[in-house]
């Protein structure tokens, strides 16, 4: 589904280069988790994909389903099916909630929504995700807390039915109660649709209790320097970064 290969990513106008030959294939269904330090390059990976403007691919590739994505803007990358969690929700004032989830689902699927259809899966999706309805007509994501704007995101989630899922972060800003709770809408979601991938960003393993992944990955130095299951996730809460580097050594992609 998504293969990177030789990915090089610097923030724009600077010479910070910041991923420094990247590699990485995910095939449908699969889980991938990318674990690292802070600074190492996490974060950059997840916005390099959708094609932050704030950042530069001075070279390599990235290729979702046979199609270069370094030429297409960030909407054809969404109407491709790639979906980001963000690690800080935008607020945009003015703009509901459900009008933004309307017209994100018009703009991915090219059609108008029928509205009584919408509303009713708005109603079932909300209880899903424990968000209160009246958050419906509330501006994006304007007042929410950090547990509510990731709430928010899983329920974009599962109206804009998304082949490849990048949670950058979704960990951070919720109480054990919340990350249960949209770990369960993620783990029914990828169920429903088997052929979806997900890719995991993250400093800590507590997520994979709930979300059990294929594949662990330790990024450090701008690279993917150790690949292996969920028990490298481990050894990084036993150890530490500095644990996992001093054990990795020499070896690469093992």
């Amino acid at each position: 589904m998504l293969s990177i290969k030789h990915l090089f990513v610097k923030v724009k106008d600077t010479d910070n280069e910041i991923l420094k030959d990247f590699s990485l294939d995910i095939k449908k269904g699969e889980v991938h988790v990318i674990m690292g330090p802070n600074g190492t390059g996490k974060s950059t990976l997840a916005k390099a994909i959708m094609g932050h403007y704030g950042y530069d691919v001075t070279n390599g590739e990235i290729i979702f389903e046979g199609e270069d994505l370094l030429k297409l803007e960030v909407y054809e990358r969404a109407r491709k099916g790639i979906f980001l969690c963000m690690q800080d929700p935008t607020v945009i004032q003015g703009v509901s909630n459900s009008e933004f989830l309307r017209t994100a689902r018009n703009e991915i699927t090219l059609e108008k929504v029928n509205l009584y259809t919408f509303i009713k899966d708005m109603e079932q999706a909300m209880k899903d995700v424990a968000l209160d309805s009246n958050m419906l007509h509330r501006s994006l994501n304007l007042g929410f807390s950090g547990g509510e704007k990731k709430k928010n995101e899983i329920l974009q989630m599962k109206f804009l039915k998304p082949k490849l899922i990048i949670l950058d972060e979704l960990d951070s800003g919720l109480d054990v109660d919340s990350l249960k709770i949209v770990c369960k809408n993620i783990n029914d979601y990828l169920q429903e649709n088997e052929d979806s991938s997900l890719l995991i960003i993250t400093h800590y393993p507590r997520i994979l209790e709930y979300i059990k992944p294929d594949f662990v990955h330790i990024l450090l130095d701008g690279k993917i320097k150790k690949t292996g299951d969920i028990n490298l996730a481990f050894d990084v809460e036993k150890d530490g970064f500095n644990g996992v580097n001093a054990m990795i050594g020499n070896d690469i992609n093992e």
